[in-house]
């Protein structure tokens, strides 16, 4: 007897016409260097802006790219070898994004956030040849040198003065740039040829090396470019915006935007190094009108000096990389800005759903939006999204139901670098296996209750992470929160919260309990969810890339 799946893919194969190409007929490959030809067309005196330290047009944009494709071909670079990249937020990193891979090298963008020990190992691991380095990070590289492997040469990436090294320097990189020719005739290749590499951390083990094609990269930029435009309900980024992305562009390629700015041939701002202060400032100076950060960013940006007396109105702000609080959205909301919900994760590329407001939510006051504006959003175009119970069945979409989100789409990667084995967990069944929790209601919109290693099982029941922070975030006396569930020999597990508070203000025990009380009378949570035991802390620990570290939460909490 034939299966239903065995009988669909005998009538397709059956039923499937190839015709071949004309003579001559050029098969146009989806490569990296086609998302250049457009900015420079439709905005060619458009700016692309470096903190306080440079400003050019599109035009030198693409003569950059090309002076530095030959600097480092000079430098010995092929195909197929990798070069890292070790910088702040700049118009460099821009200008490698596309120069690397377009002369069909790897572009490894190091965490520069991560230990000394875990860079070497991601150095190692990728086997770069060739690392360019800024001059804020050569005491670390200098120290390293003896222990990195593969690496043959260096380019020194300078802001002022270059100062002296003891590595093997082939050059300052402005000096190379101007020593080449602005002309180099980028060639075609396989576009599932890899591209860029980065390295995503877990609670366990070593860094794991997740890279994307150019196919991958092309296709979640042409996505991007719609899902961020069209909707009348989330009109992110257009041609008339001012983008300056606040999440580390090692990380993610900064969410894959800068690719669909250049593309668009919008007014793109690099901050440099993260100092909420002077974000403010370009902000204002510059007319940003559209930025993207994980919400610790956001917290931190309205909590400084420069905010104080800024006018945030019209500001879009995309947050992802962790829950957004009903609290912290709310504080954005009245400042001005406009929030926006994302989902995604390092091996999606990461766009998987975005905010997607109804015609009737749109209509209410900005403030009575913010309940539907934290969801995780409605599924992408191109993404088949469901979730899935523990015993892999999909389960309804009818906003109650629970279970893990597992995704396809054309642009996730199909592995992790030299670890097979995690790469087929990862792909379980043939479906991207994410490890969050979500509910998804009868229009689509996804909620994520927790991830599924964060989720406090306490008494037979489960409670949100998530939830307790949202519901705790609308404390006027608390400015960020963390949750996690600890061990306990009576109830299996219980929740513990972390609390930063507003400058002058307090909380104990008592106060979050009367809070929170009114969330169990209205059915909300169960008494049983409310912590027992807070901490109070002048700052809650982050990783890397700006997102609670729970894992480290968890294990202070047990030492204690």
């Amino acid at each position: 007897m034939i299966s239903s799946q065995q009988h669909q893919e005998d009538f397709t194969v059956a039923t499937t016409k190839i015709i071949p190409p004309a003579q001559g007929a050029y098969s146009y490959p989806l490569l990296i260097k086609s998302l250049l030809l457009s900015g420079a067309r439709y905005a060619p005196d458009q700016e692309i802006v470096y903190a306080d330290k440079l400003r050019y047009d599109y035009r030198t944009l693409n003569a950059r790219i090309r002076q530095l494709a030959n600097a480092l071909t000079k430098a010995g670079v092929k195909p197929g070898d990798t070069v890292a990249l070790m910088d702040w937020d700049s118009h460099r990193y821009l200008e490698c994004f596309f120069a690397v891979p377009m002369i069909g090298a790897v572009l490894h963008t190091v965490n520069i956030r991560l230990s000394t020990e875990q860079i070497v190992y991601t150095m190692n691991h990728a086997e770069d040849d060739l690392v360019l380095v800024h001059d804020d990070f050569l005491p670390l590289v200098e120290q390293v040198h003896d222990q990195l492997t593969t690496v043959k040469g260096y380019i020194q990436l300078s802001d002022a003065v270059a100062p002296s090294t003891s590595l093997p320097v082939l050059g300052e990189y402005e000096s190379l740039l101007a020593d080449a020719e602005p002309h180099f005739d980028f060639p075609d290749f396989d576009e599932n040829s890899v591209a860029t590499l980065f390295y995503t951390t877990g609670t366990t083990g070593n860094p794991k090396g997740v890279y994307f094609s150019h196919r991958q990269l092309v296709l979640h930029t042409l996505n991007a470019v719609g899902t961020l435009g069209v909707y009348h309900s989330s009109p992110l980024l257009r041609s008339d915006d001012v983008y300056m992305p606040m999440t580390p562009m090692f990380h993610v390629h900064a969410w894959g935007v800068p690719y669909v700015a250049t593309l668009m041939g919008v007014k793109q701002v690099y901050p440099g190094r993260y100092e909420p202060n002077s974000l403010v400032r370009l902000y204002r100076e510059e007319k940003v009108s559209f930025s993207h950060c994980v919400p610790t960013i956001l917290q931190m940006l309205l909590g400084c000096d420069e905010a104080a007396d800024t006018d945030f109105g019209g500001w879009k702000m995309l947050l992802g990389g962790s829950a957004l609080t009903h609290g912290l959205a709310a504080q954005a909301t009245a400042r001005g800005m406009r929030v926006h919900a994302g989902y995604g994760m390092s091996e999606t590329c990461p766009l998987l759903c975005l905010t997607h407001l109804s015609d009737a939510e749109l209509e209410q006051p900005a403030h009575t939006q913010v309940a539907a504006r934290i969801k995780t959003g409605v599924a992408v175009p191109m993404v088949d999204l469901r979730i899935i119970d523990a015993n892999g069945n999909e389960a309804p979409q009818d906003g109650e139901a629970v279970g893990e989100i597992v995704v396809r789409a054309p642009w996730l990667t199909q592995g992790y670098l030299k670890e097979p084995d995690q790469g087929a967990q990862l792909w379980e069944n043939g479906w991207m296996h994410t490890g969050d929790i979500a509910s998804i209601d009868a229009m689509g919109v996804v909620e994520i209750k927790d991830r599924i290693k964060d989720v406090i099982k306490t008494g037979g029941e489960w409670i949100s992470s998530l939830e307790l922070e949202s519901l705790i975030s609308e404390h006027p006396a608390i400015t960020s929160v963390a949750v996690v569930g600890i061990p306990d020999p009576q109830w299996g597990e219980r929740p513990v919260a972390l609390v930063v508070c507003a400058p002058g203000e307090s909380v104990t025990r008592q106060l979050l309990e009367a809070h929170l009380q009114q969330y169990v009378e209205s059915g909300r949570i169960n008494k049983w969810a409310i912590p027992r035991q807070i901490q109070v802390v002048a700052e809650i620990p982050k990783t890397s890339v700006g997102k609670i570290n729970k894992r480290l939460i968890r294990e202070q909490a047990l030492s204690q």
